[in-house]
């Protein structure tokens, strides 16, 4: 299993960026929130641009936002590795379209409450699945136990097709293990720490 360090709840993002590009993490998770479809707003196109300039690591970047494509407009020097977007929002062909003329890894993200049979249609055309384990919105929330079954039943869906499966929210060294996944995201389990390499150590 892979770890993406989400620094969303972290006071200094360049600091905990530069501490955690002393690490042996797999991605950095930017949350980016516009305010609308999400009641916080996080991380602007100037402050993605900043901060995706300073890691080294590979940018693992979630988009909780109503329009996608203006994003993908506006950062189409940023070398991403993953783009994910929500499923929830409108136009969700239309954005694949475009994030298929691009090199990113196509994410699509699911809220813990719809209807895991949404994703069916976009199986062949994605190249991820981000399960969400809290309301998109805020760091530092329990996580949903229900998860556990919607990664089972997500798993049987996709069956042999290749899709990552990804999950974030609320995700410490306990519950890790019980994750049959292949990306988790983790925040302030690290980002709280004053030792981030200890903290992963711990997780993986």
């Amino acid at each position: 299993m892979q770890i993406s360090a989400s620094i969303l709840s972290t006071e200094n993002k360049i600091e905990a960026i530069n501490k955690l590009n002393n690490t042996n993490i797999d991605y950095i998770h930017f949350d980016i929130m516009d305010g609308s479809f999400v009641e916080n707003k996080a991380f602007s196109i100037e402050e993605i641009r900043k901060y995706s300039s300073i890691t080294n690591k590979k940018i693992d970047a979630h988009f909780m936002v109503e329009n996608p494509i203006y994003f993908l407009n506006n950062l189409k020097n940023i070398d991403f590795d993953i783009f994910t977007f929500h499923i929830e929002v409108d136009n969700v062909d239309e954005i694949i379209k475009k994030l298929k003329k691009t090199n990113y890894k196509i994410g699509l993200a699911i809220k813990p409450n719809t209807n895991i049979n949404t994703l069916k249609s976009y199986l062949e055309d994605i190249d991820l699945i981000l399960i969400m384990s809290v309301e998109p919105g805020y760091g530092g929330q329990k996580f949903i136990e229900n998860t556990y079954n919607r990664i089972k039943e997500i798993k049987e869906m996709i069956k042999d097709k290749n899709i990552l499966l990804e999950v974030d929210g609320g995700i410490n060294n306990s519950n890790i293990k019980l994750l049959d996944v292949d990306i988790s995201v983790v925040g302030s389990y690290i980002t709280n720490s004053n030792n981030y390499q200890m903290q992963i150590n711990n997780l993986k």
